[in-house]
């Protein structure tokens, strides 16, 4: 590509047989983010394209050294202008869904539609154009649901998964809307074992985001217990489906109070206390993500088990008060918990030749945490590092809501925990705290901070230097003369 600047306008020329994608770039950066400029487009299917633009292209082309301190501020608006873009432009792939006949075409459309919501879709411009284009992702996930091939309906569980994260609160009517036909799929026994998966994975997120009725999220806690066990509707249940069940079951038994989950009185019994003998018999399986679903259940209701505490201001027997709520001891649950925690400390120490070296190692790890919580009776601790800073969770309630939503949004969960406000509500974080870093990004860190970069190698040489004349130094007095070797 080069650059003519000629008095107010510039010309860019650039070779169309040879860099295709940098004509398509350019002539949408200039179609889209400078709409009133004079752009003419001459010969478009010769080898070269000529654009004519007036002067602020050019500056926006030549001047790269600026550092007057709004280099960062124009970086982040440039950064969030093309994020847009690339939104809009998968979302408008969607108005030929109707007219593609191959499944192949429409599950790389809805590739393309999940990573634009993923990382694109950021902030409220981002999010208002989701919710315009809320009904099309309906009717296109509706359709690849009903009559497509699995590659293509998993593709559509997923983009209506994020598609819920991106919504927020407060949207009863797109949970109405998507939730009858991912049922249907979760109850197909003849679907592909990932398909359903996803299906139920974005119904719970549905259920945990974008509502706010109870007994929406306790019919399909119900769903997800019935799934977990070994059959269903007479169905033998995959082990997949039934670790991905116990994470759907975990994720909104984090909406309902600790009393509700792991409490017990005359009149009721919590969800948690009726789950425990399935998710013990869980651990006693092979599957390691099983086995870890199980684990992170058990962790959230021993932690709610353990808030109850003690009331000690109304209590008549404090010691009989403390052994019925607090903990397990004394409870009916008092036997089954101790046999818990035994194979909660085993799994954490297991070794053998039955499993891999990774496998052993990321068991143990992962068991380690869950034996922490269960057996020692100690608080977790997760880490979300950013560009910026950290962010720190101390209850299996946001880690279980992280690990999910982590699992949804893949590589844009970073970005849209610095945009989306849903996500920083969850998580109880400052959005301003969150965005106000001025550092430097990858590219300034490879240049400046690399081994490979300009600075590490003049500040090498210096040090070849200096060891140099040591050395001559040392060597100084073995000369008869004086001059050095």
């Amino acid at each position: 590509m080069a650059v003519f600047d000629s008095g107010s306008d510039v010309v860019v020329v650039v070779p169309w047989l040879v860099f295709p994608p940098v004509w398509v770039r350019l002539h949408r950066h200039v179609y889209t983010n400078e709409p009133n400029l004079d752009c003419s487009l001459t010969n478009k299917h010769a080898c070269v394209c000529v654009y004519i633009c007036c002067s602020r292209l050019a500056d926006t082309v030549t001047d790269t050294g600026r550092n007057d301190g709004t280099e960062h501020r124009d970086a982040a608006v440039a950064a969030s202008a093309a994020r847009h873009a690339r939104l809009r432009e998968s979302l408008l792939g969607l108005d030929t869904w109707s007219s593609e006949t191959r499944s192949s075409r429409k599950e790389a459309i809805l590739r393309r539609v999940f990573q634009a919501l993923t990382q694109s879709a950021t902030g409220t411009g981002g999010v208002e154009t989701v919710r315009h284009a809320s009904s099309t992702l309906v009717r296109a996930c509706r359709s690849a649901l009903r009559g497509g091939a699995p590659a293509e309906r998993y593709a559509a569980c997923r983009v209506l998964e994020a598609a819920s994260v991106l919504l927020g609160e407060d949207q009863d009517e797109w949970h109405e809307s998507i939730e009858r036909d991912l049922r249907r799929v979760v109850h197909g026994a003849t679907k592909a074992t990932a398909v359903r998966m996803a299906a139920l994975r974005a119904c719970s997120m549905s259920a945990f985001i974008n509502t706010s009725d109870t007994e929406t999220s306790e019919a399909l806690m119900d769903v997800c217990q019935a799934i977990a066990n070994e059959t269903y509707r007479n169905e033998t249940v995959p082990v997949a489906l039934r670790a991905t069940a116990l994470d759907c079951w975990a994720l909104l038994a984090t909406t309902v109070a600790d009393y509700y989950l792991a409490g017990q009185d005359d009149v009721q019994l919590g969800r948690g206390l009726d789950l425990l003998s399935l998710l013990k018999a869980c651990l006693e399986t092979t599957s390691m993500e099983l086995r870890s679903a199980a684990g992170e259940c058990l962790s959230l209701i021993h932690e709610a088990r353990l808030n109850l505490g003690v009331d000690e201001e109304t209590a008549e027997n404090s010691t009989a008060r403390r052994y019925r709520r607090g903990s397990w001891d004394g409870s009916e649950f008092e036997v089954l918990m101790d046999e818990v925690k035994q194979l909660v400390a085993t799994l954490s120490m297991e070794s053998g030749h039955h499993m891999s070296k990774k496998a052993k190692k990321e068991q143990r790890a992962t068991f380690r945490e869950f034996v922490a919580t269960i057996v020692d009776d100690e608080a977790p601790e997760e880490i979300i590092n950013f560009r910026g800073g950290s962010l720190s969770l101390h209850t299996w309630r946001e880690i279980i809501q992280l690990n999910f939503i982590r699992h949804c949004l893949q590589g844009g969960f970073q970005i849209q925990l610095l945009t989306n406000a849903t996500l920083q509500s969850i998580f109880g974080a400052n959005g301003a705290a969150l965005n106000d870093f001025a550092g430097l990004s990858q590219l300034e860190k490879r240049l400046t901070l690399s081994k490979t970069s300009e600075a590490s190698k003049i500040a090498d040489q210096v040090m070849a230097k200096q060891r140099t004349k040591r050395q001559n130094a040392k060597n100084h007095f073995l000369t008869s003369d004086g001059d050095d070797l």
